[in-house]
């Protein structure tokens, strides 16, 4: 497995054994790990989890995703590890990637929305696995904020949605965006795209396909299948190109214009917010614009659907609001 990094604040264990003792009660605790912020409790408890759900206003149908600290908290909640799976973990765990696998009978429906499946991975981020070691308990963990609005990248941004709770700051996240999240349920298959790149999926499991839209009537598989995901609190539209988005922005006053340093140069006339240079740094700089914006609309200019990029696009056009033409705009 990788080397595990560390946190970008450190955290006195007194405070970590504090949430873990929390967690142990039944109560639920916020906590850091490398993609964003979680909405923590015991994944084994029905009272607790029923509190996740409850406070996020989180569908019942909307099944939550397990954090473990290792192979022995791993085999509590998942019956059989194929080789497949053995494969993705040596890869990628502890990291950004959650494997769905067949559950225990320790795991409660309410925690997978009532299938056979769980969605399981083991974070690398010191604050998340000393967390779960201390606690004792696999965690679930769904991200910490009110269902259907931006992640929490910052501890603050937790609070902005659950003033009162217990929040342990560990600095803004590494990866800015949420894990893949990859179904060994029969074929694989990416229900989810995140911070782990199909393209680095693939030289590991070249086999794999994609799904993330999900046929009407059925039920998600994975988080972040079935309903509008990642919203700011303003109106946000996506262009694939620079004339569309001027067309648009000559009728329209309070505008927040969001670009890939690359492309910043297309939009003469307006002013442009610089998401990043790479991809990368998009991520991590996404949420915290979204959020930060709080009045007028936000369009953002496309950028290329190719390794991280997908997973932005992906994040995009689900938070974007319903115009005449659907979500996104051209």
């Amino acid at each position: 497995m990788a080397r595990i990094r560390t946190a970008q604040i450190d955290v006195p264990q007194s405070v970590i054994r504090t949430a873990a003792g929390l967690i142990r009660q039944g109560q639920v605790v916020a906590f850091p790990t490398e993609t964003i912020y979680g909405l923590g409790a015991n994944a084994l408890d029905e009272t607790a989890v029923r509190k996740v759900f409850e406070l996020k206003g989180r569908p019942a149908d909307n099944p939550l995703i397990v954090h473990v600290d290792g192979r022995r908290m791993l085999r509590r909640v998942v019956k059989d590890i194929p080789e497949g799976a053995e494969l993705l973990m040596r890869r990628f765990w502890p990291g950004p990637l959650t494997i769905i696998l067949p559950k225990t009978a320790a795991v409660p429906d309410i925690t997978t929305a009532g299938r056979d499946d769980v969605a399981v991975r083991m974070p690398d981020h010191v604050v998340a696995l000393g967390l779960i070691k201390a606690a004792g308990v696999p965690i679930a963990a769904p991200s910490a904020n009110k269902s259907g609005r931006s992640s929490p990248t910052t501890a603050a941004h937790v609070l902005e949605d659950f003033p009162g709770l217990m929040v342990i700051d560990g600095g803004s996240t590494q990866h800015g965006v949420e894990s893949t999240v990859i179904s060994l349920i029969g074929k694989p298959v990416v229900l989810r795209l995140g911070a782990v790149t199909l393209e680095r999926i693939r030289e590991v499991m070249p086999e794999v396909k994609v799904s993330v839209k999900m046929r009407k009537g059925t039920a998600p598989a994975s988080p972040g299948q079935k309903y509008r995901h990642y919203a700011p609190s303003v109106p946000l539209h996506v262009f694939n190109d620079a004339a569309s988005l001027k067309r648009y922005a000559k009728s329209r006053r309070c505008l927040t214009i969001l670009a890939k340093e690359s492309r910043i140069s297309e939009l003469t006339g307006l002013k442009a917010v610089n998401l990043g240079k790479t991809d990368e740094e998009i991520a991590r700089n996404l949420y915290n614009t979204l959020r930060s914006t709080k009045k007028g609309e936000i369009l953002v200019l496309a950028i290329s659907r190719r390794g991280l990029g997908r997973t932005i696009m992906d994040r995009l056009e689900r938070a974007a609001t319903e115009g005449k033409n659907g979500r996104k705009r051209t």
